[in-house]
């Protein structure tokens, strides 16, 4: 293979990936010195000249001449009937430099030397690119649909990078065609081997908050801060903003008028419903808030440090018997953000209905299972009649529970109002 050969299969690579000719030379550089070494030993003394552009490439080895039957290393030291074979009025002690073939390291070293230059470019253009897109974690990043997986959808950007959007990280509603444009957020980029996994999310709440900034200019330019975001992916949404500059309504400036503004986040989230509240640093007037539509009479709030689940502490939340139902939400999930949102465990209780004709679920407790009662409590049946009026159909879709638990739970507490 002619010099020439070698430089031009470093081409092909060199016009897709731009790499730069300080680099190249550098690449070019260490992958012939790792063939000297191996075929020499020893690389110290050689001089390789390199013109990338015109495909030129010289190895020169520089020996030093010395008397025949004294060389102790034909790397460094020629011998001087040799050396006059090179130029006939070579003298001892004088310094020789001999152009090196590439033919000269043999066909094996040459088909290796080629196959570490195309490895050595890979390498380099992977680091790049893990670098490039380490700095976009958190950034919302757009690509095309290249190729459809079951668990994931391979998108490609504009250079040709790969980006993965796993099932896991799309919402649920997604459906796209190949060669549609996705956006979503960089949510992280390793290295596996040499390859730069880039992973794409469309559901965290990230993505919504960077939406927020692109959507809306008072977010991009600081006037309003969003100091919270609680996601339910597809579902339902809450994001608490705020602004420092008393004549701005934060949420009307997010909501716009009759929902202009936010309507193209919606559209974008697949319709997903976003409540937009005031942020406060009062505590129980953001816990109120954060529960809308639901209207609250009155909190208590258990302050818990360290723990296990993270969550500041515990607040009972009192309201009327037709709030309930606002505040749980559908299958739990005004409640569940709420308290995403706020970071406290919410435990809602109808204000007023504990009488002598109702009894607290958690009088029960040592028939019944705690964890079977925080599911009734979950979606607001925190008393035995709350319970018994439901129908157990009702109670399977809106639980986890089975059918043979509810049963047996109804069982217990009806027992309570027959004695």
């Amino acid at each position: 293979m002619e010099n020439l050969a070698l430089i031009e299969s470093f081409s092909e690579f060199k016009g897709d990936k731009n790499i730069d000719r300080v680099t190249l030379m550098s690449i070019l550089e260490e992958v012939f010195r790792a063939a000297l070494k191996r075929k020499f030993g020893s690389d110290d003394n050689f001089d390789i000249i390199i013109n990338p552009d015109k495909g030129d490439l010289e190895i020169w080895r520089n020996r030093v001449v010395v008397a025949d039957g004294m060389s102790e290393d034909d790397n460094e030291e020629i011998e001087l009937s040799e050396a006059r074979k090179i130029e006939p009025d070579f003298e001892i002690g004088e310094d020789v430099s001999e152009e090196v073939k590439l033919i000269d390291l043999g066909r094996r070293a040459i088909l290796a030397l080629r196959q570490n230059l195309i490895s050595k470019i890979h390498e380099h253009d992977s680091t790049n690119t893990f670098k490039q897109f380490k700095d976009l974690e958190g950034d919302i990043y757009s690509a095309e649909v290249h190729h459809i997986r079951h668990n994931a959808i391979i998108l490609l950007d504009d250079e040709g990078n790969e980006i993965v959007l796993p099932k896991s990280e799309q919402i649920r509603s997604d459906y796209f065609r190949k060669g549609e444009s996705v956006r979503g957020i960089i949510k992280s980029v390793e290295l596996r081997g040499n390859k730069p996994v880039i992973i794409l999310s469309r559901t965290s709440p990230q993505f919504l908050e960077k939406l927020f900034e692109q959507e809306i200019p008072e977010v991009f330019d600081g006037l309003i801060t969003i100091e919270g975001v609680a996601r339910i992916p597809g579902e339902k949404a809450k994001v608490a903003v705020d602004s420092y500059d008393d004549r701005i309504d934060p949420v009307g400036a997010c909501v716009g008028m009759k929902g202009s503004r936010i309507h193209g986040i919606v559209r974008e989230l697949g319709n997903e419903n976003i409540d937009v509240i005031n942020f406060t640093k009062n505590t129980q007037l953001y816990i109120a808030r954060a529960l809308s539509p639901a209207k609250v009479v009155s909190m208590k709030i258990h302050e818990e440090e360290g723990r296990e689940d993270g969550k500041k502490g515990r607040v009972d939340v009192f309201l009327q018997p037709e709030e309930v139902s606002k505040a749980i939400g559908k299958n739990g999930v005004n409640i569940r953000l709420a308290s995403q949102l706020t970071g406290y465990e919410l435990d809602v209780q109808r204000e007023g209905v504990e009488t002598e004709d109702d009894v607290e679920l958690t009088e029960f407790s040592d028939e019944i299972e705690t964890w079977v009662i925080q599911e009734f409590k979950k979606i607001g049946l925190d008393t035995a009649r709350s319970v018994l009026e439901k129908d157990v159909s009702e109670l399977l879709s809106r639980t986890d529970l089975e059918e043979e638990t509810i049963l047996e739970v109804q069982k217990i507490l009806r027992s309570e109002f027959e004695d």
